[in-house]
């Protein structure tokens, strides 16, 4: 009789108490009690749960304090680094502090062994379900889709569609991955200099892993690696600001082909793709004299700098092609008003130099007559949502004393850089009761006109990747000078698609179906980026 059936096996036993835990936690939390003292004081059976590290292993933390810890996690879905931050969860869940994400992601993938996970996932994920469905209201616990989804992909009774990859084969994949990705920037220094470029694009990738910023980050890393290996962080920023702007820009495009061309057989590729442009921001709280790249948001009551993106989506791997940094105008400079049809024109002509594009889809920002023309221009359809203004609403009060749900208006776009016939979809939001308008160059009919707008639900990969961008790979830093701010950026986009290429080839490999889903996160990636360089704790 195989395990899985065996009443007595230690992984039925492992079910049984993984159970039990959720059952528990899930009854203290009707009681009213606050989910890090409902997790602080479940009963966890470890009889059946293996510590992955000897005795001898020199790990401060506590095998029971980490399980407990992982336990929360899964119940509240935070990454690593944001877990990182909850220093208060350490002493009711016995720990001495929370470890910083490299470790966290050690210790999941490396102390734990496959039943410790699953005894931590069905627990957790017990938990999430029970909330949803049978209340009360906790605000921590995560969406109770991603425990469905999580547990859908990997199903714990079926080793045979579980997809595992050695980490030989992840370390040798990764690497190939980031070989391609720093070859595309060069500062331009003198062969003789102390420190090699790459010496800084690793420092840079550890201070994204850690989360920190410059002055702290190299200390850390010279910590790990030797004093006379890494620079200062002083000489990190004077190497930084080597990068003139429209050089990073050039650098990252290099990067993107070198890229491309690890997957060039790809037959994904070779074919017209969908792209999303979107425009992310990255806080300033600094004073904005003479701050020219800053700009104002919230009705310029916050500050930000701002970058577009285009990004691939769909059934495509889903990696950033182009990057162009907006510069438009604010009260405390002379820049011209924000053109942003000449931003678009930009990501889409250096984003073309790397795939065939087919569609692009952008939010509201991009709801303007010059981008219609411009996209027109470029050659590419667009579907691009429209604000709604007297013209629509009165379009939309016909709709409804008509008993229509969709309607299709045709009209034409006629601007200096030229004209072209499109059309507004009138479609039911997809938010709730309403319609939503769009705005297209392809020829759709009434019957289409809904099925085709639900194209534009693959935009929501874009706000995912800034997520990742953001709390997974962009390094902190103070500094005013644009450079700098600029090469972060860059670099974090150029380390999550060295995540999005590495996940791409690994799943290369196995014959069955591509999977959005990546088969290891964004914290052991970037691990694994300077794992060759820097020891092991």
């Amino acid at each position: 009789m195989s395990e899985t059936l065996d009443p007595l096996s230690d992984r039925a036993c492992r079910m049984t108490y993984a159970y039990k835990t959720g059952i528990h936690l899930r009854e203290t939390l009707r009681d009213g009690v606050c989910l890090r003292t409902a997790v602080s004081e479940v009963t966890i059976h470890t009889e059946h749960l293996e510590d992955g590290y000897p005795d001898w292993h020199p790990a401060p933390d506590s095998f029971q304090g980490m399980l407990r810890l992982f336990i929360y996690r899964e119940i509240t879905g935070d990454s690593y680094r944001t877990l990182e931050t909850y220093q208060e969860l350490a002493e009711p869940f016995g720990l001495e502090h929370i470890p910083d994400e490299s470790v966290l992601s050690r210790a999941w993938r490396n102390r734990f062994t496959d039943g410790v996970r699953e005894y931590v996932t069905v627990a957790a994920h017990f938990v999430v379900k029970e909330i949803h469905d049978h209340g009360p209201a906790v605000s921590a616990v995560r969406p109770k889709e991603d425990v469905i989804k999580s547990d859908e992909d990997s199903p714990a009774d079926d080793e045979e569609s579980s997809r595992a990859f050695s980490d030989e084969q992840i370390h040798r994949t990764t690497r190939l991955a980031r070989d391609h990705g720093f070859d595309g920037f060069d500062s331009g220094r003198a062969e003789n200099a102390s420190y090699e470029d790459t010496q800084f694009f690793e420092l840079q990738t550890f201070m994204g892993m850690v989360g920190c910023g410059t002055a702290q980050g190299a200390a850390r890393f010279q910590f790990r690696r030797g004093e006379e290996y890494g620079p200062h962080g002083d000489t990190h920023l004077r190497a930084v600001k080597q990068f003139e702007p429209t050089e990073l820009v050039e650098g990252f495009d290099q990067a993107s082909d070198r890229l491309l061309s690890a997957i060039a057989d790809e037959a994904s590729f070779r074919r017209p793709v969908t792209a999303a442009i979107d425009i992310t921001t990255v806080p300033y709280y600094g004073d904005v004299e003479g701050m020219p790249m800053v700009s104002g948001i919230g009705g310029e009551e916050e500050r930000a700098f701002k970058f577009a993106t285009l990004s691939v989506v769909g059934e495509n791997v889903p990696l950033i092609l182009a990057i162009e940094p907006v510069r438009e105008s604010s009260a405390w400079d002379d820049n011209q008003s924000n053109q942003v049809h000449r931003v678009v024109r930009r990501l889409v002509r250096r984003a073309k130099d790397h795939v065939p594009i087919e569609t692009v889809l952008c939010d509201r920002e991009f709801d303007s007559m010059r981008v219609y023309q411009t996209l027109s221009n470029l050659d590419v359809n667009y579907l691009i949502p429209k604000r709604i203004s007297s013209a629509e609403r009165e379009a939309i009060g016909a709709m409804e004393a008509d008993g229509q749900d969709t309607a299709v208006e045709t009209a034409s776009v006629d601007v200096e850089a030229g004209s072209h016939p499109m059309r507004f979809l009138y479609v039911p939001s997809t938010k709730g009761d309403g319609t939503a308008v769009f705005a297209t160059n392809l020829p759709v009919g009434p019957d289409q006109a809904e099925s085709f707008c639900r194209r534009y639900s693959r935009r929501w990969q874009i706000e995912n990747e800034y997520k990742s961008i953001k709390n997974d790979f962009l390094a902190k830093t103070s500094s005013k000078d644009y450079r700098v701010r600029l090469f972060y950026f860059v670099f974090a986009v150029l380390l999550y698609n060295i995540w999005r290429l590495t996940d791409f080839l690994l799943k290369a490999g196995v014959d069955s179906e591509m999977e959005y889903v990546p088969v290891l996160t964004a914290g052991e990636c970037v691990e694994i980026v300077v794992s060759a360089l820097i020891p092991p704790d």
